[in-house]
């Protein structure tokens, strides 16, 4: 594989990666708190940001090492993500009821790095089976990050539109936005979480784990 392909390869897979159901959910989860497109697109740089920062580094040193994590671990990250998107739509629950300001800027930072986590393990194991050296490994982790950031960016600006005309136009208030988002964000969550923790997986005696 030349360097030319996996450089736009790792990119473009990257931003397919951006628009994961459980991604686009949590990112939405926040942009409906926000009351800007500026911040809004800065969310999901800050997410994009994030997630990069924990494949190069988790993912990174899996490639270096040329080892895969155990199963029973790679799925606790991805039950993480369950997790964190019902404590995200819950946090939105509680906002949108107190009329809370929006979330800080290191929310969707670290949002972003509990999906990287989770999806280190799958990243890297597709490039142990297609690429051979560590240094393009690393090549190909970096432009996928960069791939995620610009696809996250357009997710949340896409995401936004819609939300800005039921706001401006059909008078639907943010409040219930953020409430309607969070209970979404929960359902999610619960739904991911029973498939990952059940008896077949997260807590079998021998879990297997498979990349998505």
């Amino acid at each position: 594989m030349g360097a030319l392909t996996l450089v736009t390869l790792g990119f473009l897979l990257g931003v397919r990666h951006a628009v994961d159901p459980d991604h686009v959910v949590a990112v939405g989860t926040m942009a409906t708190r926000s009351s800007s497109f500026r911040r809004s697109a800065s969310l999901g740089a800050l997410w994009g940001a994030g997630h990069t920062l924990t494949v190069m580094t988790v993912g990174g040193a899996i490639v270096l090492m040329r080892t895969a994590l155990a199963p029973r671990v790679a799925l606790l990250m991805e039950f993480a993500v369950a997790l964190m998107l019902i404590v995200l739509g819950l946090m939105n629950i509680v906002g949108a009821r107190n009329n809370a300001p929006p979330p800080s800027s290191v929310r969707p930072l670290i949002v972003g790095m509990v999906h990287g986590m989770a999806g280190s393990a799958a990243i890297a194991l597709l490039v142990l089976a297609t690429i051979r050296d560590s240094t393009l490994g690393l090549i190909y982790l970096f432009c996928f990050g960069a791939g995620t950031v610009a696809g996250m960016i357009a997710v949340t600006a896409l995401l936004v539109l819609p939300f800005a005309l039921l706001v401006g136009r059909a008078g639907v208030s943010r409040r219930w936005l953020a409430a309607a988002s969070g209970l979404v964000s929960v359902g999610v969550g619960m739904l991911l979480a029973q498939s990952l923790g059940g008896a077949a997986a997260l807590f079998a005696a021998a879990p297997a784990y498979i990349a998505r």
